[in-house]
């Protein structure tokens, strides 16, 4: 069946992304002509909330932005206002930060991969189908993200907004016999069911699509990036942190965020898995081995396998650190204020955040940035979305609606920290 070349479409509110938001499409005479996902992004509300405020508020702050990557932004504002201040953490508060990262990052994965994503590909609408049909696989995910809760809860409090975090080190820190005990028990299981769930999700039946935007992640000297590294490309820029400003400008006509000189590019497990395959535990790269997964990475909707591969490397990861650890004492050191501007970054489970800050001499904080990973994959969503348009205009408008919020999902944004997307409006005319 053949549709009208001029149309337009409107695709409610979709299910299985964080926020609520719109895309719409503009078809003119059988060629899409526009694509644009309607954002609504908070970071630029709580830029000018953290104005003003001492620089010992933006983890507690920040950590409001995403209640599901709350750790990634408290650590990355930790980092940055440490580098405004001079100071540098030891490697204890470095491992537990990353320990605690490991758990924000097996609580998201789970989520998006048993509750957001999977359903798509097996032929349900919804999660609550696939759980009727499937409770055992569902309990499966959901005993994932139990297990990386109680990591995050253990080293820094309420999972949604955690209080431990601090500027210098963290409140208080776990004795050595509680995560022990966590590791020996749960965390051990966890790695089993991360391993099937990276067994599992590498029998799905991946659409054909490949895209060519670049690839932006952190890369991390002899470590799988989570909390800290240097940004890369794939096209082969790397460029201090906090020279992100210059490298990563926001496009004055569309707010996509692009690379210098127009570059559309992408952020995230895919961007993660392309540049630092090779730092993955043996264990996550015979999975990513199961996976067929490429050494260059170009099809999005096989963005759910490798979460699952970085599932298993952050369960290894987190017991890996958890053996080593010793409690520092003190748990945090003294930051004092000082006038400066300083930088902070870490691998979101969706992607690269950034955050920079200004100083004056007291610690107010003058100036705030917050980049967060899904407003800089919104160039990218568009582009994928546009190209699937194109080529499914045969569709009718339920189905290419259907279609779209897949695809977008494939990205895991977190409507909250950038966009609310989506409901879909395509116009044909």
């Amino acid at each position: 069946m053949t549709f009208r070349s001029n149309r337009a479409l409107k695709v409610p509110t979709p299910a299985r992304v964080e926020g609520a938001g719109a895309i719409s499409v503009r078809v003119d005479r059988g060629t899409v002509t526009d694509v644009k996902l309607e954002i609504y992004e908070p970071p630029r509300s709580f830029e000018a909330f953290l104005s003003g405020r001492a620089h010992t508020d933006p983890p507690d702050i920040t950590a409001s932005i995403c209640g599901i990557c709350p750790v990634a932004y408290q650590i990355s504002a930790c980092s940055a206002v440490e580098d405004a201040c001079g100071v540098g953490v030891g490697e204890p508060t470095i491992d537990l930060r990353r320990l605690l990262s490991c758990g924000e990052w097996i609580a998201s994965h789970a989520l998006h991969i048993y509750l957001m994503h999977a359903p798509d590909f097996l032929g349900y609408d919804g999660v609550i189908g696939f759980a009727r049909d499937h409770p055992d696989l569902v309990e499966r995910g959901l005993s994932l993200k139990k297990v990386g809760n109680a990591l995050v809860e253990l080293i820094s409090g309420p999972t949604m907004q955690p209080t431990k975090v601090h500027i210098g080190g963290f409140a208080r820190a776990p004795s050595g016999t509680q995560l022990r005990a966590l590791a020996g028990g749960s965390l051990r299981r966890a790695l089993d069911d991360a391993v099937a769930t990276a067994e599992w999700v590498a029998g799905f039946d991946f659409p054909t699509f490949v895209h060519g935007h670049e690839l932006l992640a952190l890369v991390h000297p002899g470590q799988y990036p989570i909390e800290a590294g240097v940004p890369h490309t794939s096209s082969g820029l790397a460029f201090p942190a906090a020279a992100f400003p210059e490298h990563l400008p926001e496009d004055p006509t569309t707010a996509n965020v692009l690379l210098t000189g127009d570059r559309t590019y992408i952020t995230g497990p895919a961007a993660r898995y392309a540049l630092n395959a090779d730092r993955l535990s043996p264990l996550a790269t015979e999975m990513a081995a199961t996976a067929a997964l490429p050494s260059t990475y170009r099809n999005p909707y096989r963005s759910i396998a490798i979460r699952a591969v970085e599932m298993v490397y952050a369960v290894e990861e987190a017991l890996r650190l958890i053996e080593a650890y010793e409690p520092q004492v003190p748990s945090s050191i003294e930051v004092p204020p000082r006038a400066g501007t300083g930088t902070g970054v870490a691998e979101a489970p969706r992607g690269t955040l950034f955050q920079q800050y200004t100083l004056t001499p007291d610690g107010t904080i003058a100036s705030a940035r917050i980049l967060p990973p899904t407003a800089q994959n919104q160039a990218g969503i568009e582009d994928d979305v546009h190209r699937l348009v194109q080529d499914r205009l045969d569709l009718e408008d339920r189905a290419l609606a259907h279609e779209c919020e897949r695809a977008i999902r494939n990205y895991d944004p977190c409507i909250s920290c950038a966009p609310h997307v989506l409901a879909l409006k395509v116009v044909r005319s």
